[in-house]
């Protein structure tokens, strides 16, 4: 049975631009004892107020399964274990669980601490047991392990040896610089194992992007004590990344957790971990990124459609993730039935029009569109193809103004022509930039006649030279991420005239919308009539 450790709100807040409140650490432990984690590392009382009322507050906290664990390290005067302040505010925390860390390696030991080897056992020693005595379960975490094991073997040894007998109840090879190979883990893990008749733990360290594996390594040689954050986050390179290392302990290596853990919940706590660090995912995250299911080339879809397994290790579905098929020109066939039945979009089996489609979108690709990232309009250009899609308005005319004055303020204006079903509407509007102004003036002459498009807004604006080797001009293309509240878009548009690659990029954001709320419409006059009959 392997118990899994987590250090995201202590480890995990070491990691560069990471910072959580207390309500962000309380929220955090909360989902992970929601998830199934045995044990989450809360923090360090002894070093800062914040994590002192994070301790405090979580006693009012009834944890369904995870014990709440308080970190530091070993008294600093070994003759005053009693009195030592770190110690004592551990023990202030009320926790059932302590870690503490002590020097394994002799290295650091004589030069970071100033300590004999003896000096150094007896630290330990005495540091553990204190805790021990006060009725705590203690985890004693080896710092360097491997580092000081490669040097000598037998202080490293030793040092865990004076853990063991102060009372620790589970011992933790650190690899801490994050520097060792999985053959050197295995043989340094099975050499403890051997020689210590108890629980046996690993955290590591990413710096050489082996974390993982040095940690699935250990637990084929023994390890019953598993330590990691959630998405790796920690200092430097990171730690060993539990959204990896659990799916493979209970997926691949067929091991059981000591707490059920519900995987299915796994993407889901790793985006709220994300969100609350105010860190962007990883799309390539393994298990739990946008990407990780996500398929682009022809041969690879037609596969997928066929049978998953051939191109995926295993169902998304059983880490809350699912499966994803890109357009790009790279498609095939097999990608245009996928995303139309993806869509709702009916092609009737006519391979005539996915033909087409495929060598339609391989030109425009060539021009410099991008329909991976722009689903909306390849699903309108989809319907087009389809026969149930045409444009809701058309621009009869348009002009864009951009004024600077001397003090480097600038202001945009623009006048649009629009004609919906013969109908002709004028309008003037401006903006901070000229992409803003045509968009609004856009808004203000379409809502007359679609009051639904008031709710939406420009989210997000990308540029991209396509070919800046033609100077000015090189074509451009345009992402507009769009939003009304609930749902977001994104379209694309190229020219080699920025104003003219937003406005496509815009009309096809409109039109998206009204598409939709169309299909929203239909949907409520059906269930209205099913109800009236």
């Amino acid at each position: 049975m392997i118990e899994i450790f987590d250090t995201t709100l202590r480890d995990g807040t070491q990691g560069e631009g990471v910072n959580l409140s207390v309500e962000d650490k309380l929220r955090i432990a909360k989902r992970l004892d929601d998830f199934g984690i045995n044990i989450i590392e809360g923090g360090w009382p002894g070093s800062n107020p914040r994590d002192q009322e994070f301790f405090q507050r979580c006693k009012d906290i009834s944890f369904k399964q995870a014990e709440i664990c308080a970190f530091g390290s070993t008294a600093r005067w070994p003759d005053k274990i009693n009195s030592d302040p770190n110690l004592l505010a551990l023990l202030n925390a009320d926790t059932p669980v302590i870690t503490i860390f002590g020097k394994a390696w002799k290295l650091h030991s004589e030069k970071g601490l100033g300590l004999s080897q003896d000096e150094n056992i007896r630290l330990i020693y005495e540091s553990v047991n204190f805790l021990v005595k006060a009725g705590k379960r203690v985890i004693f975490d080896a710092e360097h392990f491997f580092d000081g094991f490669k040097e000598s073997p037998e202080f490293a040894l030793k040092m865990l040896e004076a853990a063991h007998n102060g009372g620790a109840d589970t011992l933790v090879l650190c690899d801490t610089n994050g520097g060792s190979l999985p053959e050197l883990v295995k043989i340094a893990t099975s050499k403890v194992y051997k020689m210590f008749n108890k629980k046996i733990g690993i955290h590591a360290h990413n710096d050489s992007g082996l974390a993982a594996a040095n940690t699935l390594a250990a637990v084929e040689s023994g390890v019953s004590h598993v330590q990691g954050t959630i998405n790796g986050v920690g200092e430097r390179c990171g730690n060993a990344n539990l959204g990896t290392i659990i799916p493979n302990l209970v997926y691949k290596m067929n091991q059981k957790t000591v707490n059920i853990i519900d995987l299915e919940k796994l993407t889901k706590l790793t985006h709220f971990v994300y969100d609350l660090m105010n860190l962007h995912p990883n799309a390539q995250a393994p298990f739990v990124g946008k990407s990780a299911f996500a398929h682009k080339g022809g041969i690879h879809v037609s596969a997928v459609m066929k049978d998953s397994q051939m191109y995926e290790h295993i169902d998304p579905e059983k880490v809350g993730n699912q499966q994803r098929v890109l357009v790009s020109d790279l498609s095939g066939q097999s990608n245009i039935r996928f995303k139309a039945n993806e869509l709702n979009v009916a092609l009737n089996g006519d391979k005539k029009i996915t033909k087409d489609l495929v060598q339609h979108i391989k030109s425009l690709e060539h021009k410099g569109y991008q329909f991976e990232g722009a689903e909306a309009s390849f699903e309108l250009m989809l319907r087009e193809r389809q026969g149930t899609f045409n444009p809701f308005f058309e621009v009869a005319d348009s002009r864009v103004n951009v004024s600077y004055d001397k003090s480097g303020h600038n202001r945009a204006d623009a006048m649009l022509k629009i004609i919906v079903d013969g109908e002709a509407e004028q309008t003037a509007a401006d903006g901070v930039g000229p992409v803003d102004a045509l968009s609004n003036a856009m808004k203000k002459a379409l809502v007359r006649f679609f009051p639904e498009l008031e709710k939406v807004k420009l989210a997000d604006y990308k540029v991209r030279v396509l070919n800046e080797q033609d100077g000015t001009s090189a074509k451009v293309r345009v992402l507009i991420e769009s939003s009304d509240g609930n749902t977001s878009w994104t379209t694309v548009g190229v020219s080699s005239n920025i104003i003219e690659a937003s406005w496509q990029a815009l009309s096809d954001s409109l039109n998206y919308k009204l598409v939709k709320s169309s299909d929203l419409s239909e949907k409520t006059s059906l269930v209205i009539n099913e109800i009236d009959s």
